[in-house]
């Protein structure tokens, strides 16, 4: 264990100026705190503490963060509390070992909606101080490296955690080398026989070639020598874990994988970097796709570098990646690099990314999601993926994560840009809005006023602030429709009780039913969580006790026919109850109901006797007057099931449904269903047509033209800003 003079010794290293009394004191009482306390490898408890303040001491961090490591178990684990670490060390750290215990409490592998809410609660702790994570990150680091002791399932889900959460957070903060080891002990616990694996075909490799990374680091020196340049250059085997990856993401073997050596070459400037890169490809072919400019274009985290993958010695692909000291500082420490001492002094590197700013853009891209699965789904989507620069017609650049598309860069820009995307030009040809974007292409949105975002974009976007916006969007839409339907169902409902539908009875009747006002309870209407009947029972209770409507039977069903007599209802018009009918006679086959306003009415007029005046009988209808609907749908994956459910959840029956145009955009159909009277039909066309993705929806006819009939629509309802082409 690193004693106490040790410790001060380390950072004293770094930092002159240190407080050595204040550590040497929260060593003492640390110490005093965990006495008698042990580890499960039989080590003393505060072992661990103080390693994580060593591993701190090698980011070249503050004393506050020091003394923390410290401290960090102190109140979760010992009699210590708040009140006495504040008044003996200061309220800066009370507070920062506060936040560590709380986010050693948090379950961030438990269900989804818990997973969400803790989240929020970690990303809180970071907003008040980034420092709270950075010994999180670091504990969690030690834990890893002592998980053996553990009992096995205790290490697996130790492992998942840091493999879902920690490692990713660590990267993203710009903590590469970090990331790489946590993922790499995590892999050593979840799949230790693929890691053995990778690790045998390494021997293999090495027993074949012999040290590679040496000669190849010998060749890069040399060439850099002969240009006059002075450089450091470094190389490594990627880990395990890294290599197992991309395994798995290219479906190759370990003998097809290329880049499995990575090479740094550090110099003095960024003109230099650029130098270094030319003579590397004038020494070597770079491999195409390969090359990555973050100098000109850095990572949110602050990350510059240029990496590039060239053909090496016998053929072998490597990795170089190209920075200067200060850009290898922050790419070692990430957003720590804000923290770090030299000589006594907070480090001046102009390249390290300021806490609060990168904070706040993290949080400007959780902000929007409303629910706890938007929330979760958007940290996952920052933390666990790259990024590609492209640009806009006017050459400003947009940051989109890896695997990013054109719906993307429109929300990106702006919502009201990506909700009126219908098309995307890429480096100046016109691309499917599902095109993966790639780095430096240029990109241009087209955009149309009556656009509105469509359900398959969801499954498009890729980044969290796209998906919400999408999904807010729709539910907006959804909403519009739902309140349109409520409207036309109350209206229905107020009628059968012989009252009409005003402001004051909606307002009335919402006070009532607990909702916020009118609109949210036609809303509530129409997506059924609220029955029209029932409001008109809260408003005149005195009729909705009166007895209802009598079910009326098939051969009931129209008033003024002689007994016995036998009738169909046209299929030319398809009448049902509610609608003005009129009969005509047929000899030997009884009568025929036609609608009041059927076209083929026309036929008849030189036949008045034939006519035959009638009436529905009043009561309630069964389900069981077939209607057909002729419907314009989008031809995506899912538009005619959710059009099949709406119909179903207004208790229509779907007797028969045909095809009669298709194209690569739409489909137009015929949908036979059964509906009880003119409201429940009319319920059904609005609950239908209330879908985006519905272009039109009407009432099918067939009308007379000589001997023969073609199809008609009486079109009840079309979207306005629905284009069909």
């Amino acid at each position: 264990m690193i004693e106490a003079d040790d410790l001060v010794a380390l950072v004293r290293a770094y930092n002159p100026r240190t407080n050595a009394g204040l550590i040497r004191e929260a060593y003492a009482y640390g110490a005093e705190m965990h006495a008698g306390q042990s580890r499960r490898s039989g080590e003393p408890y505060f072992t661990h503490p103080v390693e994580v303040a060593g591993l701190l001491t090698e980011q070249r961090l503050d004393d506050a963060t020091i003394v923390t490591a410290l401290l960090h178990d102190t109140i979760e684990d010992t009699r210590s509390t708040y009140t006495e670490i504040s008044r003996r060390f200061g309220s800066e750290i009370a507070e920062m070992v506060d936040g560590v215990t709380k986010l050693t409490n948090l379950e961030l592998t438990s269900s989804e909606t818990k997973q969400a809410e803790n989240f929020r609660k970690l990303f809180m702790a970071m907003s008040k101080d980034l420092r709270v994570i950075l010994v999180k990150l670091t504990d969690r680091l030690h834990n890893m490296r002592t998980i053996r002791h553990m009992a096995v399932g205790k290490q697996a889900q130790k492992a998942h955690e840091t493999m879902e959460i920690y490692a990713p957070l660590a990267g993203r903060m710009g903590m590469q080398w970090m990331r790489e080891e946590l993922e790499d002990l995590s892999f050593s616990v979840l799949n230790p026989e693929a890691r053995n694996s990778v690790l045998r075909r390494f021997v293999t490799l090495q027993r074949e070639d012999g040290n590679v990374i040496a000669r190849i680091t010998d060749d890069i020196e040399l060439e850099l020598d002969r240009a006059g340049i002075e450089a450091e250059v470094k190389g490594r085997a990627k880990r395990p874990f890294s290599i197992w990856r991309k395994m798995e993401e290219k479906r190759v073997g370990f003998s097809r994988l290329s880049d499995i050596y990575g090479f740094r070459v550090i110099v003095s400037d960024a003109a230099t970097c650029y130098r270094v890169l030319g003579v590397i490809h004038q020494r070597w072919r770079s491999v195409p796709g390969r090359f990555k400019d973050y100098i000109s274009q850095p990572k949110s985290n602050g990350y510059r570098s240029i990496h590039t993958t060239v053909s090496g010695r016998d053929g072998k692909q490597v990795e170089v990646q190209i920075r200067t000291r200060e850009m290898h500082e922050v790419a070692e420490r990430g957003v720590a690099a804000h923290w770090a001492y030299r000589d006594g002094v907070r480090s001046e590197n102009r390249f390290a990314v300021d806490p609060a700013e990168w904070l706040r853009s993290m949080n400007e891209r959780f902000e929007e999601a409303h629910d706890h699965a938007e929330f979760l789904e958007a940290v996952k989507l920052e933390m666990y993926t790259d990024q590609v620069f492209c640009f806009t017609p006017k050459g400003m650049v947009v940051k989109l994560p890896t695997g990013a598309t054109p719906i993307d860069f429109a929300y990106a820009i702006h919502t009201r840009i990506g909700h009126r995307t219908v098309a995307a030009k890429v480096n100046g040809m016109r691309v499917p809005l599902w095109t993966r974007l790639r780095n430096g292409q240029s990109v241009e949105i087209v955009t149309a006023e009556a656009q509105t975002p469509q359900v398959t974009w969801i499954d498009i976007a890729t980044t969290g602030r796209a998906k919400s916006a999408i999904r807010r969007a729709l539910k907006a839409e959804r909403r519009s429709g739902q309140v349109r339907l409520g409207r036309e169902l109350a209206r229905a409902a107020f009628a059968q009780v012989g009252k009409r539908v005003t402001d004051k009875a909606l307002e009335t009747a919402a006070k009532s039913l607990d909702q916020d006002g009118p609109e949210d309870l036609l809303a509530a209407i129409g997506a059924s969580e609220i029955s029209a009947r029932t409001v008109t029972a809260t408003l005149w209770p005195e009729i909705a006790q009166a007895p209802p409507a009598p079910d009326v039977s098939s051969e009931d069903a129209i008033v003024g026919l002689d007994p016995q007599a036998h009738f169909e209802r046209a299929p030319c018009c398809q009448p049902v109850p509610g609608e003005r009918i009129v009969g005509i006679t047929n000899k030997g086959r009884g009568v025929t109901v036609h609608a009041i306003d059927c076209p083929r009415m026309a036929e008849f007029e030189d036949v008045p006797d034939r006519w035959v005046d009638l009436k529905w009988s009043p009561g309630h209808h069964a389900a069981r007057n077939a209607v057909t609907l002729d419907m314009t749908i989008s031809n995506a994956p899912g538009v005619l099931g959710r059009t099949c459910m709406l119909i179903a959840e207004q208790n229509a029956n779907i007797s028969d449904l045909r095809f009669v145009d298709r194209k690569p955009d739409f489909f137009r159909l015929l949908i036979d269903v059964e509906v009880r009277d003119r409201e429940h039909l009319h319920a059904l066309i609005i609950a239908t047509e209330s879908d985006s993705d519905v272009a039109q929806v009407s009432r099918h006819r067939a009308v007379p033209v000589g001997t023969g009939t073609v199809a008609s629509r009486e079109v009840t309802h079309r979207r306005p800003d629905a284009t069909v082409m």
